[in-house]
């Protein structure tokens, strides 16, 4: 980690960094709202544009990473309603389903899924920073990954995938928005058999089943 700048106030570790970071976010969007500029941040900080670079790549995913995080501990809120369920296909519904009941709604949210720069396309929620949170979330869950057949892989694709289905659900819920049970029986009905796919691919081979003539 760079040692250089930070008001003469250097974080420990790159946890540290980021959280100190995310909290220049807070600070700057509650001064001037959304449309921040990485500069705004590094100024606030006492550090150079390219020290944040080293963090996140651009705006989007400084506010990406702010309001994950901001959601009233909302990634510790995951963990907590899926707590002792072991299947995947259980604890991937559930959560996207928490999570779209539970973010409907949220302005920051909103705003910043929605919102586009000239020319540009709406920000997406598959950014790396995205994705390395939803990863980290998984990682908390009690489901043995390996064990269904996901590595490394195989998990950023269904991070992917969680991600998109947030996305498309929260921006474009349709005419009629699905929630509790028809909500979950949708997202089982067209997710489950994806995330089933890598265990059942594992297991044939592994057998190598041979094949009819």
């Amino acid at each position: 980690m760079r040692s250089r700048g930070w008001a003469g106030s250097t974080p420990r570790t790159d946890d540290e960094a980021i959280d100190r970071i995310l909290n220049a976010v807070d600070d700057v969007v509650a001064e001037h709202g959304s449309a921040i500029r990485l500069a705004d941040v590094a100024r606030k900080l006492g550090v150079t544009r390219q020290t944040v670079y080293r963090y996140f790549p651009n705006a989007d995913a400084l506010l990406i990473a702010s309001a994950m995080r901001a959601a009233n501990g909302f990634i510790d809120q995951i963990v907590d309603h899926v707590s002792g369920v072991e299947d995947p296909v259980v604890a991937i519904v559930e959560s996207v389903s928490f999570g779209i009941e539970n973010l409907a709604g949220d302005p920051q949210l909103e705003n910043l899924l929605t919102r586009r720069q000239e020319g540009e396309a709406p920000t997406s929620l598959t950014s790396d920073t995205a994705v390395s949170f939803c990863l980290s979330v998984f990682g908390r869950f009690e489901v043995n990954w390996r064990l269904h057949g996901f590595d490394a892989a195989a998990l950023a694709e269904l991070a992917e995938m969680t991600l998109r289905s947030v996305q498309s659900l929260l921006t474009d819920p349709g005419p009629r928005p699905r929630k509790g049970i028809e909500l979950r029986r949708f997202l089982a009905g067209w997710l489950g058999p994806a995330i089933l796919y890598p265990r059942t691919a594992s297991l044939s081979t592994r057998w190598d089943l041979p094949r009819r003539e």
